[in-house]
């Protein structure tokens, strides 16, 4: 048996023994939120609709880019796990703007899109403090105004002394395609549109974000020959700051492998 391998860890119902964190959510905000919690010695609770989709990238597999890779970078520095998720499952990484000033300049990572989701739940499975559990969401627990906790589909309330909502595009979704309109955080996946109503009632002001995502083509209906090749760096720039994590030196041959 491994020694390193995480305890299990029985789900608590009780209210008398609430978690310390309750994250509501398994995309990349919620995996950041659960990890920084339990990292820092909160007793955590991870709930997700589908542990099978746990970090999923769900259209362009890519992480970072021009703003967004100062933020993967951002993360990392204060100890998150996107940087070094990123730059383990890249296929290709390329610095945005090279030939401009350093100011304008961005990396981004075309990531392998399975194994950067199985790479960050089996972070999250290893984590010490944290407790995963697949349920929906559907309404917060409130008593005089303040969060104790979450009702889920299953008809199991959770207790925690504090709930953090990274429900990302799952809050009351709705799929355009074409003129026609179906409920879904993204496609194949639920919507939580029951959440969103108890949030209404409880006061709080909803509003819509629309986010879009291009259309598919075949692959066959490309003359690739009059395409041009746009290559991954040879000298790749990675997100992660090696020095910021003990076993930072080891990883950076593991990063090589990945290619």
């Amino acid at each position: 048996m491994n020694s390193s391998a995480p305890t299990a860890r029985a789900l608590r119902t009780d209210k008398s023994a609430p978690y310390d964190v309750i994250v509501c959510g398994g995309g990349h905000a919620g995996c950041e939120a659960a990890l920084a919690a339990a990292r820092m010695g909160a007793d955590t609770l991870l709930l997700t609709g589908n542990l099978d989709t746990i970090a999923q990238l769900s259209c362009n597999p890519a992480i970072g880019g021009l703003a967004k890779g100062h933020i993967v970078r951002e993360i990392d520095a204060l100890g998150g796990e996107m940087a070094v998720n990123a730059d383990t499952t890249a296929i290709q990484l390329r610095l945005l703007n090279a030939s401009k000033g350093e100011a304008v300049q961005a990396p981004r990572a075309q990531c392998d899109k399975k194994a950067y989701q199985f790479r960050m739940k089996h972070t999250l499975e290893l984590q010490k403090n944290l407790t995963i559990f697949q349920a929906v969401v559907d309404g917060l627990i409130l008593k005089e105004g303040v969060v104790q906790g979450v009702k889920t589909n299953l008809d199991a309330d959770f207790f925690g002394k504090t709930v953090i909502l990274t429900t990302g595009t799952f809050l009351r979704g709705t799929l355009h395609i074409g003129l026609n309109q179906n409920e879904g955080g993204r496609l194949g996946d639920f919507s939580a549109r029951h959440l969103s109503g108890n949030l209404e009632q409880a006061g709080i002001r909803m509003e819509r974000f629309k986010t879009g995502t291009p259309a598919r083509i075949a692959g066959h209906s490309i003359d690739f020959s009059k395409c041009q090749e746009q290559k991954g760096d040879p000298a790749p720039t990675f997100f992660a700051f090696y020095d910021t994590r003990e076993e930072g030196r080891g990883r950076v041959a593991l990063l090589f492998l990945a290619f």
